[in-house]
């Protein structure tokens, strides 16, 4: 049996509880949560044992298991470095630390002490995105040569967020949501199949700002808007967007030279993904209106959930690949390199500011090996 322990109980808790319940390999064998009402909650609605402290959980996983990191992320980098020096392997939620200094810190501390280290998002190692990456793989639909990447989630501060809680009645974090910012939220969805894709960043430009004067009246508000065009070590140009104001978008479209290879919903693990193949129609060139739907030929991939809320997502994908590669002595796809890479440069386009300009990342990282059944 593979072991978790949980750290943070909070809204995202609930929706990684969901997805253990289709992997019976793992056992979540206790919790921790510094609000002692939220803990109580949490481990009873889930039938988890609620650890006293910090160290309890450290100790009780320590070279056995997977510490969960799912605290606020002002506080990834402290329960990332204490899981760490007590000898624990560490899956964190977005982003691994507020600061890429932090993050590169972690993850030498992680190499140096033979430690697994990675992050969130798990939907790269999802059926979409390994579908939409072996599409690109194959050269069948022609050569990539940009890519526009929508992460838009419509007027959010207008929504009836008060109203939103989780399965264990944990309310939506809107005031640390609203301060952290969509970007570090959500910019990771798709930048961990760009990544995984096309390999490193090579080059962020980008813009970030603040347009939004009234959220719930929530002091020191990130940017609730960004855009950024990067450049990669592989692969095309590809324009990037993230906002809490457009009307709800998350689209990808990889435009090739032979037509369009499009997906429509980055946080469903099965949303199709089609191909629209260029045609002339008289003196009209076009994109084909009847898709081509791509499939992969491996009859089983990952364990699937229903639609809850907002999502269809497997939040255990990347928990139970990183145990996995613990138990082999392998290194995880979305740990060490990788996970180091996407946080910096999901930061340098949280912090581009109006001025933007450009970012030319410290770290690099190799493209994805895919799934075992996604080749």
């Amino acid at each position: 049996m593979k072991r978790v322990a949980i750290v943070g109980c909070g809204f995202v808790a609930d929706l990684y509880m969901r997805s253990f319940a289709a992997h019976p390999e793992i056992e979540v064998v206790s919790c921790y949560d510094r609000d002692e009402a939220r803990l109580e909650a949490f481990s009873k609605y889930w039938n988890v044992t609620a650890a006293a402290d910090l160290e309890t959980v450290f100790t009780e996983i320590a070279d056995t298991g997977l510490i969960l990191n799912l605290t606020n992320p002002r506080s990834h980098y402290d329960v990332n470095k204490g899981a760490l020096e007590a000898g624990c392997h560490v899956f964190c939620e977005k982003p691994l630390a507020m600061s890429y200094e932090d993050a590169q810190s972690l993850h030498a501390m992680a190499r140096a002490r033979g430690l697994q280290l990675g992050s969130a998002p798990s939907s790269v190692l999802g059926e979409a995105a390994q579908t939409l990456a072996k599409a690109v793989r194959s050269g069948d639909y022609g050569t990539p040569r940009l890519v526009y990447a929508e992460l838009d989630d419509g007027f959010i501060p207008q929504a009836p967020l008060e109203d939103w809680k989780s399965e264990s009645g944990a309310p939506w974090p809107y005031v640390d949501e609203f301060q952290i910012g969509c970007t570090l939220e959500h910019a990771g969805y798709y930048l961990s199949w760009l990544i995984a894709m096309f390999g490193a960043v090579t080059r962020v430009n980008a813009v970030s700002a603040d347009i939004l004067p009234d959220k719930r009246d929530v002091a020191d508000a990130a940017p609730d808007f960004s855009v950024a065009v990067l450049e990669f070590q592989d692969g095309p140009l590809v324009r990037l967007s993230c906002s809490i104001a457009a009307p709800h978008d998350h689209r990808m479209r990889v435009v090739t030279d032979r037509g369009v290879l499009a997906v429509k919903k980055a946080w469903d693990n099965a949303a199709p993904v089609k191909f629209y193949k260029r045609m002339r129609l008289r003196r009209r060139l076009l994109e084909s209106p009847l898709a081509k739907r791509i499939r992969l030929t491996a009859k089983e991939t990952h364990p699937k959930l229903p639609r809850k809320g907002a999502a269809a997502m497997n939040f255990a994908l990347g928990p139970a690949e990183m145990l996995e590669a613990i138990g082999t002595n392998q290194d995880s796809r979305i740990g060490g390199d990788f996970a180091l890479h996407l946080t910096e440069v999901t930061l340098a386009i949280q912090n581009a500011g109006l001025g933007g300009g450009a970012y030319l990342p410290k770290s690099t990282c190799a493209k994805m090996e895919p799934m075992p059944w996604a080749h």
